[in-house]
């Protein structure tokens, strides 16, 4: 309740900001002046370009992981147009195809840049059951397995980045509230991928919630390698993007009703996002949930250790399975 009382009337957490803080605000104060490089999927509209607009205006080198090149390259324009010296590169991806995330990791090794921030932000919500080229459920396929894949095939750039400059990784999972809504008994790998019975909404939650685990299970591996990178998962806010707007039956009438007096505007839904990619207050901050611009709680299942390492090891014989010992080296 105390929460929510913060966030309808804006009130500012320990960070000193709250919802109704924007990215260019709680960026204002940074400028690099040598491009940190950030990789940031879905990029090509709503949170995912407000975020690449005000990171790039900070200086930041921005390589746009993207599905459709064309809009991808009409967002690199306007960015352009605004910024005239940021560095923006474009590059094709489908995030709910494991060999199209793989070729995306193979051409920006090819590219010998150095890589300070992944930024998975791309997702989709699919209100009928669709399956991907791997012929898995849609929603997780894009939302959480893509990810994770492109997490893997880019650790090692991001930890010989960081220990070569001395500067801090940082990798960024856009998750979402509606986490909550899973239960325990509701999460079964098995039927993640392939389920009996479909609901978009359960899906889209169940990826969401897979988000936070691998970066729960992630951040405890690189903390075994005393690797300088950080993970830790987002929640945006209820922000009115295409997702919702695209998909009637996302959220309920009256439980949008309700939602609607927490809206954000999309500068505001992508201020969590770029406070933990840059502010010096995440320094060492790993494996915890954000929201507001603050960390804050997540579910007890998001906080099921076994669950986050077992997820991770599934995950893990899946893609083996699917690509080959090779698909995780690039």
């Amino acid at each position: 309740m105390k929460e929510t009382i913060r966030h309808l009337v804006g009130i500012a957490g320990p960070s000193g900001y709250g919802s109704k803080a924007s990215a260019e605000q709680v960026t204002e104060t940074y400028q690099f002046s040598s491009p940190f490089t950030a990789i940031i999927t879905g990029a090509t509209s709503g949170i995912g370009e407000e975020t690449a607009r005000v990171l790039a205006k900070r200086g930041v080198r921005i390589v746009m992981a993207a599905r459709d090149m064309k809009k991808a390259a009409k967002v690199k324009e306007r960015i352009k147009r605004e910024s005239p010296e940021a560095e923006i590169l474009v590059s094709g991806i489908d995030l709910s195809s494991l060999a199209s995330v793989r070729r995306f990791c193979v051409e920006f090794a090819a590219l010998g840049l150095p890589l300070n921030i992944l930024i998975n932000n791309g997702g989709v919500f699919s209100p009928n059951l669709e399956y991907s080229d791997d012929k898995y459920e849609l929603t997780f396929a894009t939302n959480y397995l893509g990810h994770y894949l492109l997490t893997e095939l880019l650790l090692d750039k991001l930890i010989e980045t960081s220990k070569r400059t001395g500067i801090q990784g940082r990798i960024i999972n856009v998750s979402s509230v509606v986490h909550w809504w899973v239960k325990k008994d509701d999460f079964c790998f098995i039927h993640l991928l392939n389920p009996n019975k479909y609901n978009g909404t359960r899906a889209y939650a169940q990826s969401k919630l897979a988000c936070i685990l691998h970066a729960k299970e992630v951040a405890r591996q690189l903390k075994e390698r005393d690797a300088n990178v950080t993970i830790n998962a987002v929640h945006p806010g209820i922000v009115k993007t295409a997702i919702i707007r695209a998909h009637r039956g996302f959220i309920t009438d009256s439980l949008f009703f309700m939602a609607s007096k927490l809206l954000k505007s999309i500068p505001q839904g992508a201020a969590t996002t770029c406070y933990v990619a840059l502010s010096p207050q995440t320094q060492r901050k790993t494996g915890k949930y954000f929201a507001d611009c603050n960390e804050t709680k997540c579910s007890s299942v998001a906080n099921d250790e076994l669950a986050a390492r077992t997820l991770w090891m599934q995950t893990r014989a899946l893609i083996l399975r699917e690509l080959g010992e090779a698909a995780l080296a690039t």
